[in-house]
């Protein structure tokens, strides 16, 4: 077994803030742009960046360094799988990445307005993938942004104050579908989380518009021009390639046992493993992790990666509900890597249809190479202020580090030796403060 944790020599960094040297065999495929990060407190990112015509920004090779820790391996891929639009009113219904697609002459150049950072120039074909027809120009699209993520600790115990502010990594793209433009970002944080979102602006669609009020809101004088209510429904595509050798998910849920300590409500909480591909739905104080039972932490545990949903209106998508009937739905799935299996819906290929067909078709199949599909909806109930343009409004999840390192990955100066239940605190026996 692998061990990994906070003590190994730290890679080649300029210093933090600058940019870190990048993975030794980080190989982009393809038109991929290698990029690397040192963050404030000196971990740092790794990855490769690409932009396919239909999901539009796809991360690769994505790394992360603990600060004075060695590379980990976090995920081979990461893109949008799906983004469905239906219209409460029942009269449309779009699935903009398969359909029309975030790349291609979708993805608008970016300009100082858009990008405070800098903005990275990469070939993007204007039809397909650029072999057989069109112009592959080479255009600026990406931003890369770091930024102060706010108070990342504190502690003040006997008059000494320990506390930081964190930073944070952001890359994102900006692509126009509709009436609507759509910013895909992931956000790279020092402490090794990963946070995917889905910004909406733009304008209201001027067509759709509803007769009935109760399929919209009125944002015209008086009560008229009900502009019609819809979903962002989102599915991301995590192809996780976490440590060394095959991963395993577990599902953690903490249910109240119906008796009271002597404060407080009696909870338990409880990890199911989960060995084959399946779908699942979100409910109070669950989350779900995908760990690597090979790779350990100075602690002795795998380390992992937990999916945590945050807030989403759920949803199931028209297309497996049609297919699949109205239960068909999901908040998360988990299912092996295929190179077939691309698109949450509309999906081509021999493997089948979507994330409901891979599910059911390897069901008897032990979950090794895994991907999540994450599904985060979004229901749009528009307001007068969203003309014109709309504010942007956002969707997403985070996915958290947990026992990635056996401490967190920045120990400040004088807590390096607190790991695990300490016999003192501030010169105190534990034992004297338990009835405090």
């Amino acid at each position: 077994m692998a061990l990994i944790g906070c003590t190994f020599t730290a890679p080649a960094h300029e210093g933090p803030g600058s940019e870190a040297v990048p993975v030794g065999d980080l190989e982009c495929s393809g038109a991929g742009i290698p990029l690397s990060h040192e963050l404030s407190n000196g971990a740092a990112w790794s990855l490769c960046f690409g932009v396919d015509n239909k999901r539009g920004m796809v991360l690769t090779d994505i790394h992360y360094a603990p600060v004075a820790g060695e590379w980990i391996s976090i995920a081979a891929e990461i893109s949008l799988a799906q983004l469905e639009v239906p219209y409460d009113h029942g009269e449309r219904l779009t699935a903009d990445i398969t359909s029309a697609g975030f790349g291609g002459l979708r993805m608008h150049t970016l300009t100082d307005l858009e990008c405070l950072g800098d903005r990275i120039a990469a070939p993007v074909p204007n039809i397909g993938d650029g072999s057989s027809f069109g112009e592959t120009p080479v255009r600026e699209v990406l931003c890369t942004e770091v930024a102060d993520s706010g108070l990342a600790f504190r502690s003040r115990e006997n008059n000494t104050l320990l506390a930081a502010r964190g930073s944070e990594w952001r890359l994102s793209t900006i692509s126009k579908v509709g009436w609507y433009e759509y910013v895909s970002q992931y956000t790279f944080g020092s402490d090794g989380s990963i946070a995917a979102a889905l910004g909406a602006t733009g304008d209201l669609s001027p067509v759709d518009y509803a007769e009935d009020p109760t399929h919209g809101w009125s944002v015209g004088p008086g009560d008229s021009d009900h502009a019609a209510s819809h979903s962002h429904n989102a599915v991301w595509r995590i192809h996780w390639a976490l440590g060394e050798g095959p991963l395993s998910v577990e599902q953690y849920d903490a249910t109240p046992i119906g008796r009271t300590g002597s404060r407080s409500p009696i909870l338990e909480g409880r990890l199911t493993p989960i060995e084959r591909p399946t779908s699942a739905r979100w409910a109070d104080r669950r989350w779900w992790r995908v760990l690597a039972p090979g790779s350990l932490n100075h602690d002795g545990r795998p380390i992992s990666y937990q999916l945590d949903l945050g807030r989403s209106d759920g949803f199931t998508f028209v297309a497996d509900q049609d297919r699949h009937g109205p239960d068909a739905g999901y908040d998360v799935a988990f299912t092996n890597a295929d190179g077939c299996q691309v698109f949450a819906t509309a999906n081509r290929g021999g493997c089948g249809s979507g994330v409901v067909d891979f599910v059911n078709r390897s069901a008897t199949e032990s979950l090794h190479d895994v991907v999540s599909w994450v599904a985060i909806g979004y229901h749009h109930v528009p307001r007068d202020e969203d003309q014109s343009p709309m504010q942007l409004h956002w969707q997403g999840f985070t996915a958290t580090p947990r026992d990635l390192t056996a401490q967190r990955v920045d120990v400040p100066p004088g807590r390096e030796e607190i790991n695990g239940q300490p016999e003192h605190w501030e010169g105190e026996p534990v034992e004297e403060l338990l009835g405090n």
